[in-house]
């Protein structure tokens, strides 16, 4: 006799109540993973003289870091939906924190590297829950909405981590730092277990139904467009950064103190464009509005690449142009993510971490080809535009076969 496994209905046929979880401890979630990354790179040179190791086998701890970031984000999904939302996220913060005591107490490169992809692994949790835990509580413009609020409140730690991170380093040592982010890992774990309610579905997804769900995800265009689309929208912004600093010393000659000012006035464009979603969202179809504020960033990537092949690139033209870019950004991202874990609602936490692993890889390769070539300002042009196409083409691929098939 066969088996029939039932289908779980979809959420719009469950009536459960929406929890209400503050915006600012699912920004404070996801602090915990980006935190993580930024606020050591100022203490490098000083952990390295301390451990007498190479420049270079400490930036292993961040490209390891920047792995496990990735990797995580592909087991946490999967295992928050099977076992819901709080436990996964409670038990990644903690993993966070014993792996920072771990990097605390290392005496060699080699233990502060494994502490480090470990303390990615943990914080990795907030990354990916947190925009779950969003999307379980919100229809899709409300969730758009708190997404791009939570990612205002997110917006500050890569600005402000690096300028933490020198400031301890420099009054109590390189070692502080993991003082500072064992404290933050505790507070979150702390918050999670004191504050947070269960905000998955509450029913039984077997295995065998959980993976077939997420098959049906990686084999669907919708979904693979908009995650596809989602990365090449807003990581493409790594290839400029990466370039960035040759661009503004090299070719613009300009000393390198300014550098941390140009970036800083690039990420208010990310938090303009985030408060903008947050406001006029509910005013468009949210495919017409993902379209038009990808559309933003291929005119920008499109102008700047201009003002390179004719000569004209100034200062003044690189930040005006790019802080346009990022305005579109801020306003595609929360967007591109929402419509992504919005193709299969009974596999929201594996959407958001597949979505997460497809912008991280797709980041990293754009960032890659940009490295290319002896010309940064013109290699960062000619990425910021294919992104851009891809993007648009990736979403409008998605949009025609979301309207070709049955809502699931």
């Amino acid at each position: 006799m066969n088996r029939h496994v039932a289908e779980p209905p979809a959420l719009s046929e469950i009536e459960r109540p929406r929890h209400h979880v503050p915006l600012w401890m699912l920004a404070l979630f996801t602090l915990s993973g980006t935190l993580g990354m930024h606020i050591f790179v100022p203490a490098l040179p000083s952990a390295a003289a301390d451990l007498r190791s190479s420049p270079g086998a400490l930036q292993l701890t961040i490209s390891v870091y920047i792995a496990g970031l990735a990797i995580g984000q592909l087991v946490y999904g999967p295992v928050s939906d099977r076992f819901g939302r709080r436990p996964t996220l409670i038990g990644g913060l903690i993993l966070f924190t014993i792996s920072g005591l771990a990097a605390l107490l290392a005496q060699s490169v080699d233990q502060l590297v494994v502490s480090r992809l470990f303390q990615a692994l943990g914080g990795c949790a907030g990354l990916i829950l947190a925009r779950a835990i969003v999307r379980d509580t919100a229809a899709s413009h409300e969730a758009t909405r708190r997404l791009a609020l939570m990612n205002l409140m997110a917006t500050a730690a890569p600005g402000v981590a690096p300028l933490a991170g020198g400031a301890l380093a420099g009054l109590f040592g390189w070692r502080s730092i993991f003082v500072a982010l064992c404290a933050v890992g505790a507070v979150n774990a702390l918050c999670a277990w004191r504050l947070l309610p269960e905000t998955g579905k509450r029913m039984s997804v077997s295995r065998a139904v959980l993976a077939r769900n997420t098959r049906q995800l990686l084999g669907s265009p919708a979904f693979l467009g908009y995650a596809i689309g989602g990365g090449c929208a807003t990581t493409s912004l790594y290839a400029f950064i990466a370039c960035a600093p040759f661009i503004v010393v090299d070719q613009l000659h300009r000393p390198e103190g300014e550098i941390g000012i140009y970036l800083a006035l690039l990420v208010s464009g990310i938090w303009f464009g985030s408060m903008l979603t947050s406001r006029f969202v509910d005013r468009f179809p949210l495919k017409a509005f993902l379209v038009m504020a990808n559309g933003v960033t291929v005119v920008a990537a499109v102008g700047f690449l201009a003002t390179v092949l004719t000569g004209h690139l100034t200062v003044a033209l690189m930040v005006g142009l790019m802080l346009v870019y990022n305005i579109g950004v801020g306003c595609a991202g929360p967007t591109a993510l929402v419509q992504a874990m919005s193709v299969n609602r009974h596999v929201l936490g594996s959407a958001s971490g597949l979505y997460g692993f497809t912008q991280m890889a797709v980041g990293a390769a754009l960032t890659a080809l940009a490295g290319l070539g002896r010309d940064p300002a013109l290699a960062a042009g000619v990425v910021l535009v294919i992104a851009g196409m891809v993007a648009q083409a990736s979403f409008w691929i998605a949009i025609r076969h979301e309207a070709g098939r049955p809502a699931v």
